[in-house]
């Protein structure tokens, strides 16, 4: 069962990604005050009691991480584990081999500095304790920063990419890659609010452990609309970049099917 409560910054982590651009643009906490929700009532015995202080924000930072990493690749070495979020971390327009990962609940972090030093592909990746405080500073960063993303997709784009995807035929419907774990089918709707969607129309991709794979299918009510849609590609859901690719409703099919 996934954890559903308060951690000492007073949010659930599970809400943490969808919200991460509001949090960053109001320019103040989304979590809010530890005891701001407590009142003080004066006590005959001269004492007021105190509750149990919340459990810490439940973030790790990784270092060493490969230059090709993706979201999937820190899921895999954290097999087992509830992942609310990566962010890879950028300086300069490059990827600094540096993420933050959000898990489940506080007690993962325990397991998950279980894996220091472990391998992604050849390299071993160091795993640290942090702070929400180092998150949210990481991610007022990638915000701010026009070439942040996953680190694949830190690369500038060669002219041909861009024109393989313009001249690329339209069936409808469109492939998204690089989705926050935790967007669900609201986000996707929001971040395409120009266009008439409906849940029944927006595939989210599972891996084979039915977990989310960054990945989702959006169909359209006509090609017109994905082609228009195509204005969206690298926009932001949240800090993340958003890519889009014209697709097929067969490799949507076999996408899906996959994941089951």
């Amino acid at each position: 069962m996934l954890y559903r409560g308060k951690f000492a910054d007073g949010g659930d982590g599970r809400e943490m990604a969808p919200k991460r651009q509001r949090t960053v643009d109001a320019g103040s906490s989304f979590y809010g005050s530890p005891g701001s929700s407590y009142m003080y009532n004066p006590s005959p015995y001269g004492y007021v009691s105190q509750p149990p202080p919340p459990p810490p924000f439940p973030v790790v930072r990784l270092r060493g991480l490969p230059f090709d990493c993706t979201e999937t690749d820190v899921a895999e070495f954290f097999h087992g584990l509830d992942i609310v979020d990566v962010l890879f971390v950028h300086k300069g327009g490059k990827f600094s081999g540096e993420g933050f990962c959000v898990l489940g609940y506080p007690l993962q972090v325990d397991f998950a500095l279980q894996r220091n030093r472990q391998n992604i592909g050849r390299r071993y990746v160091e795993v640290f304790r942090s702070k929400r405080q180092e998150y949210y500073k990481a991610i007022a960063n990638e915000v701010s920063d026009a070439r942040g993303g996953s680190p694949r997709r830190s690369a500038p784009r060669a002219k041909s990419y861009d024109e393989g995807k313009d001249s690329a035929e339209h069936t409808g419907v469109l492939r998204l890659r690089g989705l926050p774990f935790s967007a669900n089918k609201d986000d996707i709707m929001e971040f395409f609010k120009d266009f008439v969607l409906s849940e029944d129309s927006i595939h989210i991709v599972m891996n084979s452990e039915g977990r989310p794979s960054g990945e989702a299918y959006v169909e359209f009510e006509n090609a017109e609309d994905s082609k228009a849609a195509m204005a969206k590609d690298r926009m932001t859901l949240g800090s993340r970049y958003i890519e889009l690719f014209p697709s097929s409703h067969g490799e949507m099919e076999d996408s899906i099917s996959r994941g089951r």
